[in-house]
């Protein structure tokens, strides 16, 4: 009779996640982030970079990174690098950015361009 509770196997192989979709609880915040963002207008929050470049390299559009924001504001995540690092492994992260993960120099990059309309998306949160 074994005593532990034992882990599987390191070596084993498995399609984690199968889907996020069943590893995000129905009330998880995330999915308020999700819809409160997705609800936004962010042309007339005057966000940068809505519509995409005809040449050069595809960009994130800027959704994902205020989400990948909001969410660092909620959970105490300042810095950029912790930010790409819970892009590359939490699963409530990888849900909401679409498995994602913006370098973190992408992600200090765009929050200088992002800051002039992150008031006006935060006075429409404290109407929700």
């Amino acid at each position: 009779m074994k005593r532990f509770v034992e882990g599987t196997d390191r070596g084993q192989n498995t399609l984690f996640p199968e889907c996020l979709q069943d590893w995000i609880c129905e009330d998880n915040p995330v999915r308020v982030i999700d819809v409160f963002v997705d609800e936004l207008d962010l042309a007339e929050l005057r966000f940068s970079g809505i519509d995409p470049e005809a040449t050069g390299r595809p960009s994130y559009h800027p959704s994902v990174l205020l989400k990948l924001y909001i969410y660092g504001y909620l959970n105490r995540v300042q810095s950029s690098r912790r930010l790409e690092r819970e892009a590359g492994r939490n699963v409530e992260v990888m849900w909401l950015t679409g498995r994602l993960v913006p370098d973190h120099k992408t992600i200090g990059r765009s929050a200088a361009p992002a800051c002039p309309p992150l008031p006006h998306a935060w006075h429409g949160s404290c109407r929700i």
